[in-house]
């Protein structure tokens, strides 16, 4: 089962804020410090991408304007919250198809930034009109018990 937020004594929520940079790279070094070794590649081309989308498409590069991000971990999940101050965008955008495939039915609305968000997080939850981005990745699977001991 897949956690859609941290337990209740899993509380403590890093913060960072900052302007709306393409320039991502001690962003992500902050966002990957839990990271399991083994994972980083992956939730670093989703998180890059999600950033690049909150900095690009919902802030259009307005230096003016930030981007906030909430995270934390757990032994087995970690939790992003990234918030941009866009005008927001329709979810879905009419192409489900982002899920599963590179979404070429509606060009333009959809396609390889949300394609490498389903793939790389295991929740990709939208609210706030688009403007406030949830995702979840498990990390450690819990350890099954033997049927026979």
């Amino acid at each position: 089962m897949i956690a859609t937020s941290p337990p209740a004594q899993q509380q403590k929520w890093d913060t960072l804020s900052f302007v709306s940079t393409l320039y991502l790279q001690p962003v992500l070094e902050l966002l990957l410090k839990d990271v399991p070794p083994h994972w980083h590649a992956a939730v670093r081309l989703g998180l890059q991408e999600a950033l690049v989308n909150a900095a690009k498409h919902g802030n259009h590069l307005d230096p003016a304007k930030c981007i906030s991000v909430k995270y934390t971990a757990s032994a087995s999940h970690l939790w992003w919250v990234i918030v941009d101050q866009g005008s927001g965008f329709s979810y879905p955008c009419g192409c489900d198809e982002a899920k599963d495939s590179n979404c070429t039915a509606h060009p333009g609305e959809c396609g390889r930034g949300l394609y490498i968000l389903y793939q790389v997080f295991d929740q990709v939850n939208w609210y706030n009109d688009g403007r406030e981005l949830h995702l979840s990745k498990v990390v450690r699977q819990p350890r099954r018990l033997p049927l026979i001991h």
